[in-house]
């Protein structure tokens, strides 16, 4: 009688498995650790605690960009509207509505999720290309921002509003914000990563390389793009609300084009479109850079175009995709 003896093929599975989902989720791990090491060189430092908290900030919003733009080639340019409205959402209803703070976030991301999936779909429907997209985005941003002048006893016009909510809580103390946004940040990237590893993933994938071929594989092209636009929205939404509630105070330049969607389109540019940390690499340096320019005044302008135009004709795809790539070159090569 002969006796036939199984393969462990299922345990050699798993442990791929459990490989591969390591080899996924441990680029956030490093980054998330080495983030959180920040405060303790700058943790007596106001300024420079907030200024790490304004680049969390944007490294959140990039993030949730990426899922908009670096997934399905929407150029929403109301990156600061969709924020903006979480911001003055959640402000709002947690001081002159009685909601608590945690719900009138909650809130805030489900109302920018709305808006930005109804921005997607008008894209969709009229079949806007990425430049007629940017235009109409960019029309809404301005449109929101005169609305934040022109309803002043709502939000306060041009003097701002002071959000009394999230006053006397951790919120408002030196570091604690930090590892706020910190775990949003994390959280972002882990729910992108999530994303890239699913069948929705998959779907924005196509579409973003080939959008003709995408359909003819059987994506439903006008779906999967609504989809992004309401998570990057929500993203968008809350992540604002965050700030809103940690800085206390927020007035139109707060979330305006120039002071956000410039930024981030200049961040997600540099680190890598529709890489998972080509965002937060794009914060962290031009987050230090500004700083370092500030010495040079109104010079300081000109030196950042500049560098801007050096980096991007050196990195087009980004600065990680371009590394990633030279390793990839040299791995690939035999020795003689």
């Amino acid at each position: 009688m002969t006796s036939t003896k199984s393969e462990p093929t299922v345990p050699a599975a798993g442990s791929r498995a459990r490989r591969s989902l390591l080899a996924a989720y441990a680029p956030i791990g490093i980054a998330g650790a080495l983030l959180a090491l920040v405060p303790l060189s700058i943790g007596e430092s106001r300024l420079l605690m907030g200024l790490a908290v304004g680049g969390l900030l944007f490294a959140a919003y990039a993030i949730a960009f990426n899922v908009i733009f670096g997934s399905t080639n929407q150029l929403f340019l109301c990156v600061g509207a969709l924020a903006g409205i979480g911001g003055y959402t959640s402000g709002i209803l947690a001081d002159r509505a009685g909601v608590g703070m945690p719900l009138a976030m909650v809130v805030a991301a489900v109302v920018a999720a709305a808006v930005g999936g109804v921005i997607s779909w008008i894209a969709v429907s009229r079949s806007l290309g990425v430049i007629f997209t940017g235009i109409i985005t960019l029309a809404f941003s301005l449109a929101f921002h005169n609305l934040l002048l022109g309803q002043r006893d709502l939000t306060g016009g041009e003097t701002g509003l002071v959000i009394q909510a999230g006053e006397g809580s951790l919120l408002r103390e030196l570091v604690p914000p930090y590892y706020g946004l910190l775990a949003l940040v994390v959280g972002y990237l882990i729910v992108y990563r999530l994303l890239q590893m699913s069948h929705i993933g998959w779907a924005f994938r196509a579409l973003r390389d080939d959008e003709t071929t995408a359909e003819l594989a059987g994506v439903d092209v006008a779906r999967y793009r609504i989809y992004a636009g309401i998570i990057g929205s929500a993203m968008l939404g809350l992540a604002g609300a965050l700030y809103a509630h940690t800085e206390g105070y927020i007035g139109p330049s707060t979330y305006s084009f120039g002071e956000v969607d410039v930024r981030v389109l200049v961040m997600l540019a540099f680190g890598g479109i529709g890489t998972l940390l080509g965002p937060l690499l794009g914060a962290v340096v031009f987050t230090v850079l500004d700083e370092v320019l500030v010495e040079f005044g109104q010079l300081r302008v000109l030196i950042y175009g500049g560098l801007i135009v050096v980096l991007f004709l050196g990195f087009k795809q980004g600065v990680i995709t371009a590394i990633t790539r030279l390793f990839g070159r040299f791995g690939g090569q035999r020795p003689a």
